[in-house]
């Protein structure tokens, strides 16, 4: 998953990246508001700097003005948790850019996390410049703690805010929440250019949710709960299946524990760590693929493509 990092302390920077990398992320990182344009929007869209389309600031405050300390709590749990030598890629640095308008509607990235304390503009301006050109999800991630200010985000178009110091954990379930949000909504077919008239886009979104997926020689039928590897189809429990299910719709990507107990068994109690994991063993040995669940020590699990990323089976 790409995300590109809004936050103007390379310190809190380096040590949330590191985090964020841990667990499959491709982070870029911008240090000012002008840079997180540039790797979101397409040059020939984005709204040059006084243009008078900024959004308006926050309730109580002025733009530019009440930045928020990224040292002490600004780092919170995160920083103890890095390493703070993370390597990120920069904003601007020609990564993002020449595929800023490749995407129709959510540009390079999957999810942005902004702080509104920024040296060049307030963090609400680059949200509102953000959300008037592309669907991505915006979180914000900020000390200011109050209902007034958390209200004004939300009503620029931010999809998550997130009070500093903030736990790693909740952050990152924050982020798959958003993303797992767009994608069924099909954030990414409509985006600020809107559907077509005729439903088009809406169309379109829910034929992908319909297809099959394709790992390799592994293909899952998410609307019929059916899997098969080399054309021969494999019995899979509700639970095994649901498990599948979800690592296989971001190959790559690592799932926390937490997480997966969270979304497969609806339940946040540590002792169903070891049904997980009896539920893993169970599915490499019915699959008779051990590589296809990888296990990261610490965190959790991902599924690694034998083919590539997941994709439509035709």
């Amino acid at each position: 998953m790409r995300l590109l990092l809004v936050e103007d302390d390379d310190h809190v920077a380096a040590a949330l990246s590191a985090i964020l990398k841990k667990h499959g992320f491709d982070v870029t990182h911008a240090r000012n508001g002008e840079e997180a344009l540039q790797a979101v929007l397409p040059a020939a869209t984005r709204p040059a700097a006084g243009s008078g389309t900024a959004a308006p600031a926050a309730p109580g405050t002025g733009a530019g003005t009440g930045a928020v300390p990224a040292t002490g709590a600004g780092t919170g749990h995160a920083a103890g948790a890095g390493t703070g030598h993370a390597q990120s890629t920069p904003a601007g640095s020609g990564a993002a850019g020449p595929a800023a308008g490749s995407r129709t509607g959510r540009g390079p990235f999957d999810v942005v996390l902004l702080d509104l304390g920024l040296p060049d503009q307030d963090g609400y301006q680059v949200c509102g410049r953000i959300r008037k050109l592309t669907t991505t999800p915006v979180i914000m991630v900020t000390a200011r703690a109050d209902v007034r200010s958390r209200i004004h985000g939300l009503n620029l178009g931010a999809d998550d805010y997130v009070v500093k110091p903030y736990d790693p954990g909740e952050l990152l379930a924050r982020i798959h929440a958003v993303s797992r949000r767009t994608a069924s909504g099909g954030a990414g077919t409509g985006g600020a250019t809107g559907a077509g008239a005729d439903g088009e886009g809406a169309t379109g979104t829910a034929a992908a949710a319909e297809a099959p997926l394709r790992l390799g020689q592994v293909v899952i039928e998410l609307p019929t709960r059916r899997v098969s590897v080399d054309g021969a189809a494999v019995q899979l429990t509700r639970k095994e299946f649901d498990l599948l299910a979800l690592l296989a719709q971001r190959p790559g990507v690592v799932f926390r524990r937490e997480q997966i107990i969270s979304e497969v068994w609806r339940t946040s109690w540590e002792g169903t760590g070891r049904t997980l994991e009896v539920h893993v063993a169970s599915l490499r040995s019915k699959l008779r693929m051990p590589a296809l669940i990888e296990t990261v020590r610490g965190v959790g699990y991902r599924l690694v493509a034998p083919a590539g990323p997941a994709a439509p089976a035709t």
